[in-house]
């Protein structure tokens, strides 16, 4: 007989004879890979840019009003107001965007591309009137401004942009469906004419950050239109001359480039105060920030505290936490945004789409650059963030757009509609199965 050995068992016997399979060991990367896994699943859902875009609008507006709140009480009080004035005023130009996000949402595409002329000529007739001596007011050196009477101002540089999305949209969706895209000449024109003559008007008031913004969208819509590289490159050229032109011509616009990285506020008054109070700012948020309402830079060391810079008080009070937070929702709304217009088969839809995606983007972009040092101070407010109605109303509306274009997906329309009829007959049939269905028996009987 074989000796049996210490220590060793035999292979237990399974039918058909064979060995038992042998159990999968975990490895140490198995747990991560199955959550990357499942974070890829999960976002590649047919409703996941839908939610992403309105959880992130919802939640960069929410804390924006908070930040607003807590900024501005010290510049209200300089002036002799309460100290929820402007916060009252943007949580007033906050209720009546949700009206225009909710009514954008719910617009078929049809009425968005109606709206198109009728937006762009509003828009071009406010411009003009903003240059008639007596209509137009200026702030901070720009004349940009209409007075709607009271404490109440509108901008109508900030519905430019909406204007020449939903415009521009419209028109290459037009030139694509009779094949025209494929000539150069029905690529520019009359796009970039028109977007040239809103950058006049802008000009003509003297807002260089309107104008980035404004330029930013028509390359988003000529990139996504598919310009080929040399006209894109022609187009870009043409526009980085007069943008240097405008530049080198303004002893104002030279000084914010000399204000990159500046860490030396200087003297009461010097060009580079804001832009080294800023970064002080961001510097003593440290890891958590020195909590809300404890800021010491908006005491009147930091300018613009509400509006332009905000962002600098929220790396103060929320600290790097706080402020990653916000980078990270705008990254998604981004992100979400360019998936919209990549799975769309509407012209239109792909083109507003990356257009609103440009503009909310770059915006962003520009105005945290600036606060961080990288970027000249541009004097754009940060979108959905920053104090300021009339910046505030059209980006909703924007973001309106969105949502309704996430809802014309075939495959998130095909998930919705299974949702609202299902929810209530699912609940309705919870309801009834925890209903007891006991016989009644005559009184006295157990």
């Amino acid at each position: 007989m074989p000796s049996k050995i210490a220590g060793t068992r035999r292979p237990s016997a399974v039918r058909g004879g064979g060995r038992a399979p042998a159990t999968p060991r975990r490895t140490r990367g198995g747990g991560v890979r199955r959550l990357y896994e499942r974070a890829l699943k999960a976002w590649d859902r047919p409703l996941t840019a839908y939610y992403v875009i309105i959880g992130a609008a919802l939640l960069i507006t929410m804390l924006g009003l908070v930040m607003v709140f807590s900024a501005s009480m010290i510049t209200a009080l300089r002036y002799d107001l309460v100290p929820s004035y402007f916060f009252r005023k943007q949580f007033f130009a906050a209720l009546l965007g949700t009206g225009l996000l909710l009514a954008a949402s719910r617009m078929p595409v049809k009425l968005h591309r109606a709206l198109a002329y009728p937006i762009l000529v509003g828009a071009v007739f406010l411009m003009v009137l903003v240059q008639i001596p007596g209509i137009g007011h200026s702030v901070n050196g720009n004349q940009n401004w209409i007075s709607l009477g009271g404490p109440f101002q509108l901008q109508p540089s900030e519905f430019g942009k909406l204007a020449l999305i939903l415009w521009g949209a419209d028109l290459l969706a037009r030139k694509q469906d009779m094949r025209l895209l494929s000539q150069w000449k029905h690529m520019l024109v009359p796009l970039v004419p028109v977007a040239f003559m809103l950058l006049g008007l802008i000009m003509l008031g003297g807002d260089m950050g309107t104008s980035i913004i404004l330029a930013a969208i028509l390359f988003g819509l000529l990139w996504t239109a598919g310009a080929p590289t040399r006209l894109f490159v022609g187009v870009l050229s043409v526009a980085g001359a007069i943008g240097v032109l405008l530049i080198k011509t303004s002893d104002n616009r030279m000084k914010r480039f000399d204000c990159i990285g500046a860490t030396d506020p200087g003297g009461e008054g010097a060009p580079c105060l804001q832009a080294a109070h800023g970064i002080y700012a961001l510097a003593s948020g440290g890891w958590f920030g020195s909590g809300l309402g404890a800021s010491v830079e908006k005491w009147g060391q930091l300018p613009e505290a509400h509006t332009d810079f905000i962002f600098a008080v929220t790396g103060e009070e929320l600290g790097l936490a706080g402020t990653l937070s916000v980078v990270a929702l705008f990254a998604a709304l981004g992100y979400a945004g360019i998936r919209v217009a990549g799975r769309t088969e509407d012209p239109f839809v792909r083109y507003a789409a990356g257009g609103v995606t440009t503009w909310i983007t770059a915006q962003a972009v520009i105005n945290i650059g600036a606060v961080l040092g990288l970027l000249p101070i541009a004097g754009v407010p940060l979108p959905l963030f920053s104090y300021g109605g009339s910046a505030l109303l059209p980006t909703m509306f924007a973001v309106g757009l969105l949502i309704a274009f996430a809802r014309q997906d075939p495959a998130a329309k095909a998930a919705l509609a299974m949702r609202r009829p299902g929810w209530g007959k699912r609940a309705g049939v919870r309801w009834k199965s925890m209903r007891r269905r006991v016989k009644k028996r005559p009184s006295g009987e157990r």
